[in-house]
């Protein structure tokens, strides 16, 4: 995909959780950018609305992608109606707060199940076309990959097992000219985001994080990064930028963690309550429809 002036120009790309937030605004970089993509993910009517936006280069699945079954199938389906892929971008993913034992044990699996197991399923269903075309899959991670935060534990225990997948995939699949990159990203202006902070103790702990770390960053920025990366086919993006040095002072990130959360979790205990939240934004919530049910083909 390197060595034109327009590298994404009559590819092939996959997004999946393409309703909305980033997703959505990475389906409409890469059409900007010359591509057709396939949009991925549950919620039909929503996706309809996304394609629509696009034009005539997309075209979208309702599935679910911690099915094998249902995800290998819509592989095909899209191999045949738009052609070889030559761009995945996993990007779909949940999140849910709260304490680990006031978790529903259920809602927790599920946030592993999509996070972690779906991103392996959407590789597997694609390989054979990333093969064939040489092409990029790009994992969206997140600074939960890097440093663990307190009353999310579902979510940073998937983002740092996403981030090591993606490692030791990159590894296996290098030989064979087919990249693998790391999309490491702060603070998102999506539902889930507006969703946590709608929870106070998620939100203070926020506010306890250093000021350029509590910002907030538009989807569309992030997407135009995101996009800009798989096209010169990087190993990994961080945005915002400052975060590629998390990576090298990672290991002193836990002990700092553990003191502020035990200086600060007792008072928000006592003012606000530590609660589970539930999965978090539209999004998560269409992601316990039926899991693993039969799925319906293109809309």
């Amino acid at each position: 995909m390197t060595g034109t002036a327009r590298p994404l120009h009559g590819r092939t790309a996959v997004v999946t959780g393409a309703a909305r937030g980033l997703g959505a605004a990475m389906a409409l970089e890469l059409t900007r950018r010359g591509a057709t993509v396939a949009l991925l993910g549950r919620e039909e009517s929503t996706l309809a609305e996304v394609r629509d936006t696009l034009g005539g280069r997309a075209a979208c699945w309702e599935v679910d992608i911690t099915d094998d079954d249902g995800m290998a199938r819509v592989a095909a389906e899209v191999r045949d109606r738009l052609g070889p892929v030559s761009v995945v971008i996993a990007n779909a993913g949940v999140a849910e707060g709260g304490p680990f034992s006031e978790t529903d044990p259920a809602l927790w699996r599920r946030v592993i199940e999509v996070n972690l197991v779906g991103s392996a399923i959407t590789a597997r269903a694609f390989l054979p076309d990333l093969r064939a075309t040489r092409g990029h899959y790009l994992q969206i991670a997140s600074l939960a990959s890097i440093g663990a935060a307190p009353m999310m534990s579902a979510y940073c225990a998937s983002k740092a097992g996403v981030e090591s997948f993606a490692h030791a995939l990159r590894a296996e699949l290098a030989h064979e000219g087919v990249g693998v990159g790391i999309g490491y990203l702060n603070w998102t202006d999506t539902d889930m985001v507006r969703d946590a902070d709608q929870h106070p103790v998620l939100r203070e702990l926020r506010g306890h994080m250093p000021r350029p770390a509590r910002k907030v960053y538009p989807p569309d920025l992030v997407a135009a990064r995101m996009v800009r990366a798989v096209e010169r086919r990087r190993a990994s993006v961080y945005v915002p930028g400052w975060l590629r040095a998390t990576q090298a002072v990672r290991a002193a990130m836990p002990p700092v963690v553990t003191w502020v959360s035990k200086r600060e979790l007792p008072r928000l205990e006592r003012e606000a309550g530590l609660t589970a939240t539930g999965l978090l934004g539209a999004g998560g919530r269409a992601a316990v429809l039926s899991p693993g049910a039969p799925e319906g083909g293109p809309v």
